[in-house]
């Protein structure tokens, strides 16, 4: 029982160690008092924000960007990175583009978007999933061609045909590596959608309201919307790692 206690304990050491380097932070004036307010004074302020109509606006806003471009990104990544990773040849081929393009920051081609899509949403959500669908394509490509060669072999021995082999041996076990980039791109997507708030014209968001809150020198409101922002990706994450543990139940097993 003290042991379960403790297990679930464990992820609170971070935020509690973070909690008093701050205050120590403060405490020592490391920084100047206006630039780096104290903990408390910080979070005290982010939970009276939540009743402020514009902040909750600006955390819809970058939520409902974030999910429409990764919705873009998994409905394209996935079938593609299935269907060129169960043909090794054919992804072989477009390695080099993929990842040249995976290894580019998204962020550099934003001048590229907006002359295309304007300044407009679609332009923030057209980076943030153009930069996601490279990562799902990815793992999903090496999920299929990673899956274990033995139950491989003993399928095609056992006479089982091309099409049950691809969808309940290959595409289950990929699932795993799936995931995980599944997991990735939804906090690409965000991080992307928060530049691009910052960058490109907009009234709502979270990127637009930290990058504000700087210019006015609004410094409580610049750390709240930093701190809702990272708490935003931390729930997106976990809500996959939840969804992971239901649908690839049996990834840990042999």
């Amino acid at each position: 029982m003290t042991s379960r206690w403790s297990s679930r304990l464990l992820p609170l050491i971070g935020p509690v160690l973070l909690f008093l380097f701050w205050q120590l932070a403060v405490s020592a004036k490391w920084l100047n008092p206006v630039l780096l307010p104290s903990p408390v004074e910080t979070l005290g302020y982010m939970f009276r924000s939540f009743s402020d109509a514009s902040m909750r606006t600006d955390i819809g806003a970058t939520l409902y960007r974030t999910l429409v471009s990764f919705a873009f990104a998994a409905v394209i990544g996935v079938p593609l990175g299935v269907m060129l990773g169960s043909n090794e040849k054919v992804y072989r081929s477009l390695e080099f583009l993929i990842d040249f393009f995976r290894s580019t920051p998204s962020s550099a081609l934003i001048p590229l978007f907006m002359l295309i899509f304007g300044i407009t949403d679609a332009n923030k959500i057209a980076i943030a999933a153009f930069a996601a669908v490279l990562v799902i394509l990815f793992n999903s490509a090496y999920g299929v061609m990673n899956a274990k060669k033995t139950r491989l072999m003993a399928a095609k021995v056992m006479g089982i045909s091309r099409w049950h082999i691809f969808k309940d041996i290959m595409l289950m076990e990929s699932l795993a590596q799936t995931f995980v980039g599944l997991r990735t791109g939804v906090s690409i997507a965000l991080v992307i959608v928060i530049v691009a708030e910052m960058f490109i014209g907009s009234e709502t968001g979270l990127g637009h309201r930290i990058i504000d809150a700087q210019q006015v020198f609004n410094i409580k409101d610049m750390y709240a919307s930093i701190l809702i922002t990272g708490a935003l990706g931390y729930l997106l994450n976990l809500a996959f790692l939840l969804i992971e543990k239901k649908t690839v139940h049996w990834s840990s097993k042999a």
